[in-house]
């Protein structure tokens, strides 16, 4: 029996077959053959492939769906590429995940990298089927592309092959991933990202280097990596976790976090599914255009990425088919009649005829809930649970100075001053000022600073929050996005890369304070990075317009995309940057690109971020008309009342802290040992460890005692602040903590301890 039944999916284009398909299949079980994949032993004996298995698996048929228009050398070589990574992903199961072999599976995955050369280099003699089927495959492809294709495509090969050991360590402690563990790494161990750019080839078209690293592209492989992760893992779910143990499946994380059954577990998954492929659209149909007038992207290039678009478009739909077909899944009933959906016509050439699955209710329910929600509803003060917190509050001995010192700053930047547009006169008064306590934040977050780093980090906090402020009150009142990202623009002319480089003369305050900040904190940076901090600073701020477009178009944010840019928006991408920048010359840049690190840091800016949401709901729901809070999008994801929204984001604050303290005891010695890093550079990586456990309690409890958030100074503001034309409140959408521990690092290049 099947564990679920699979619910209604959404898809709004419908599949499509190349007609080369024979071709390809007979091509494919020739080289599978010749590359020894059909006589590879497994160690209890029999083989991990066989003739037949390969031909029930049918990996032609689903490159012929994905890839519908590629002539038939391209499909042989793309059917190779899948009959390869299908390959690894089993052999891998046989020989190292059923045995627990940690050891020989890393030695397994070091030596398959040596199989993908750069020019001039000359890979070792293959010793198996996998490494003889990369090694024939990356001979065969990369003379055909561009050097920046290569690299991406390395990383991601590299991805899913290492992150492999992720997969294997948590069924070796039998430990289940928290949702957003799990969606992150399954986005690199799933290989879709891989995918995304074989569809590069196969279109015969490249992203151009200069857009590949932007927001917009990147959303576009993100949301499509993470919707075929989803859709495999609902029709894999019987095989993989009822058949062969594993436990890295979204449908069995699901279940185990929201402690439903399997069947509710399945749809949930399918929503966000249904979610992601409209990200996907809305990016494509919004983000993209912009992208490409923005950078006057040539003729010929944009129709380069609109070629790249369509192309993961069929890779959905005809993903879909193919999992619909395929003996290695679950999917009963997905496929009704002699072969095609519904009884439809089947056969080359009649897909095109039929939708297999239509957008129907779910997508139309799915985007109503994005779009629907009442700004400005009056919901009270929210109360929060206990809220899980192991580690103790520090506090610096300087903060009595540094609150001396912190109004003073404000008012010199002119953080008091007028804004024009804004009824009430300026964006902040002295005494809003002070009961904001910038400083006790920065006295918690960084206890053993200097008074001058102090003053520093409190700086930051109120430049930040600020400049969070000030955006949606300026901007998002009037939905003048093109102001918006004008005054955007300018903000990077006040961090010049060459210290000597004049800047222009500042007219607001966001300027002024960025200028003065600018000079204190990166003037004793190295060039490279003072180019690295430069970039972080301007991703958080161009996160704000993020934030504007959404309320321009009067949507609820997807939940994924909502999480990854909430990391900006807060302003904590930015400070864990100048926290690796500060000992750039000590540990070895590829250490912070590792899994234990990557996770460490997002773990606790998760924990952080969310603390801000749930104390800041009635804030940004009543008194701003804001949709960028997590308990209402949870609210309108899961479509429950606040009540349980919050309880599933304190669930997933004390999730992500549990993880956290998992890398810790677990992760972080192993990474110490498994790169044989010496004793300084161990000592630098547990002490930001150490400061990140500080950033979060410090975060909560300025949380806890600050009275930005409570019922009373939100009344008296709006008294204030309301427009006699429309009676809405000119309020600003501050999140308090936007940069928080800033100068940790930035001028002090302190000692570890």
């Amino acid at each position: 029996m099947q564990a679920f039944t699979l619910p209604d999916f959404y898809m709004s284009y419908p599949a499509r077959i190349n007609p080369h398909l024979e071709r390809s299949r007979e091509h494919s079980a020739a080289w599978a053959r010749r590359m020894g994949m059909l006589d590879s032993p497994k160690p209890g004996g029999g083989v991990v492939w066989d003739e037949a298995a390969l031909a029930r698996m049918d990996y032609a048929l689903m490159c012929a769906y994905t890839h519908p228009d590629c002539d038939g050398p391209t499909l042989d070589l793309i059917t190779d590429w899948y009959v390869w990574v299908f390959f690894f992903d089993d052999h891998f199961l046989e020989q190292f995940k059923y045995s627990r072999d940690l050891a020989g599976a890393k030695a397994h995955l070091d030596r398959l990298e040596l199989f993908m050369t750069a020019e001039g280099e000359t890979p070792p003699e293959p010793a198996n089927p996998a490494e003889a089927g990369l090694k024939d495959l990356w001979e065969r492809t990369v003379p055909a592309m561009s050097l920046g294709w290569r690299r991406r495509f390395i990383t991601s090969t590299h991805n899913l092959m290492v992150e492999s050991m992720w997969e294997l360590d948590n069924i070796d402690r039998g430990r289940i991933a928290n949702p957003i563990e799990y969606v992150q790494m399954r986005r690199r161990v799933g290989g879709a990202p891989w995918s995304a750019n074989l569809v590069e080839y196969a279109v015969g078209a490249e992203i151009p280097d200069g857009l590949a690293g932007t927001r917009p592209m990147r959303v576009l492989s993100d949301t499509f990596s993470d919707a075929v992760h989803l859709r495999n893992d609902l029709f894999s779910y019987q095989r993989e976790v009822r058949e062969e143990g594993e436990n890295s499946n979204a449908v069995l994380v699901f279940e185990r976090f929201f402690g439903c059954s399997t069947q509710e577990a399945a749809e949930l998954v399918n929503d966000l599914l249904t979610s992601r492929l409209q990200q996907f659209e809305n990016t494509a149909l919004t983000e993209v255009p912009a992208l490409l007038a923005e950078n006057v992207v040539p003729v010929h290039e944009q129709a380069g990425v609109a070629a790249y678009v369509k192309g993961l478009q069929d890779w959905q739909s005809g993903g879909h088919e193919w999992h619909a077909r395929s003996s290695r899944y679950m999917n009963e009933g997905a496929v009704s009649g002699p072969g095609g959906a519904l009884g439809s016509p089947t056969g080359l050439g009649t897909s095109a005829a039929r939708p297999v699955f239509s957008p129907g209710r779910l997508g139309l329910r799915r985007r109503v809930q994005q779009q629907s929600h009442l700004p400005f509803q009056q919901v009270g003060h929210l109360p929060l649970p206990e809220l899980y917190m192991p580690y103790p509050i520090r506090t610096s001995p300087h903060l009595d100075a540094a609150r001396r010192y912190a109004a003073g700053w404000a008012r010199q930047m002119g953080m008091f001053d007028s804004v024009p547009g804004v009824e009430i006169g300026g964006m902040w008064d002295e005494r809003r000022f002070v009961g904001f306590d910038f400083a006790h934040c920065a006295a918690m977050i960084h206890a053993d600073a200097s008074p001058e780093q102090l003053n520093l980090s409190s700086d930051w906090l109120a430049w930040g929050t600020y400049g969070d402020d000030y955006f949606p009150v300026v901007f998002g009142a009037t939905r003048d996005l093109l102001a918006a990202k004008l005054c955007n623009d300018r903000l990077s002319a006040f961090m010049p890369l060459d210290t000597g480089t004049p800047i222009p003369e500042p007219t607001n305050a966001i300027e002024r304070g960025l200028a003065d900040l600018w000079r204190r904190t990166a003037g004793p940076m190295s060039p490279p990075a003072r180019r690295q901090f430069r970039t972080a600073v301007e991703d958080m701020t161009s996160s704000w317009l993020w934030e504007l477009a959404n309320q321009a178009q009067h949507r609820v944010p997807d939940p994924v995309d909502y999480i990854e840019m909430r990391r900006k928006t807060f302003g904590s991408d930015m400070t864990m940057s100048l926290a690796r920048l500060a000992h750039s010359d000590v540990v070895p840049p590829e250490i912070y690109q590792t899994r234990v690190m990557r996770e460490l840091d997002t773990a606790a800016q998760d924990y952080a971020c969310f603390t801000n949401d749930l104390f800041s709901y009635q804030k940004e729901i009543e008194f701003e008309g804001e949709v960028h809070n997590l308990v209402l999008v949870v609210e309108n994801f899961l479509n429950v009342d606040r009540w349980k929204a919050r309880d599933v984001v304190a669930d997933l604050m004390t999730t992500r802290m549990r993880q956290f303290e998992h890398i810790l005891a677990n992760d972080l010695p192993a990474l110490f040992d498994d790169f044989a890093l010496d004793e300084p550079v161990r000592r630098i990586l547990t002490r930001h460890a150490d400061d990140l456990k500080e950033w979060m309690s410090g975060i909560l409890e300025w949380h806890r005692r600050c009275v930005r958030y409570t019922e009373a100074e939100l009344r008296r503001n709006r008294i204030m602040g309301a427009s006699a034309e429309t009676g809405f409140s000119f309020l600003p959408t501050g999140l308090g903590t936007s940069a928080v521990r800033v100068a940790a690092s930035a001028g002090s290049q302190r000692p570890s301890r």
